[in-house]
């Protein structure tokens, strides 16, 4: 594994959370590839190999899709998300693309100003590097609970 790859990984996952957390999703897609898989999915599903989960998408237009969904159709409590992630630990890497793991809690802060901690994982990725831009061709969002308190609405 290059330090360089170890980088790239750490400020692409940097840039996607900063997106998130300052609630600028309409960019949220633009850090997949055109051909991509998102999905949040539960520690026991993934770890049984079952593809069950609670938001799928199979392509950068599905992603698209999703957040004009959240501006226009979806009804949910206004809320934001502050990201905390660990470093990612590069697994393998090779033909442009590398496997990571990167471990993440996210709080909730809602419009009241509660925060609460909402979730906790890892995201599994597979990142295909286009020049010096690391982009997601795959993010399995891992989350250690089955347990989700409110519509899963904005991206993790």
């Amino acid at each position: 594994m290059t330090q360089d790859i170890h980088q790239r990984i750490a400020r692409a996952q940097a840039e996607y959370v900063r997106c998130i957390d300052d609630g600028d999703l309409a960019r949220w897609p633009d850090f997949f590839t055109e051909t991509c898989t998102y999905r949040i999915t539960t520690a026991d599903n993934y770890r049984r190999g079952l593809a069950g989960s609670m938001v799928y998408a199979a392509s950068r237009g599905m992603l698209v899709d999703r957040i004009a969904s959240l501006r226009d159709a979806n009804v949910y409590e206004r809320h934001a998300y502050r990201h905390l992630l660990g470093q990612p630990f590069v697994i393998a890497e090779s033909d442009g693309e590398a496997r990571s793991e990167t471990a993440f809690m996210v709080a909730r802060i809602m419009r009241d100003g509660s925060t609460s901690l909402f979730a906790t994982g890892r995201y599994c990725d597979v990142y295909a590097f286009n020049g010096e831009r690391a982009m997601l061709r795959e993010r399995v969002v891992v989350c250690d609970s089955s347990r989700i308190d409110t519509l899963l609405a904005l991206p993790l």
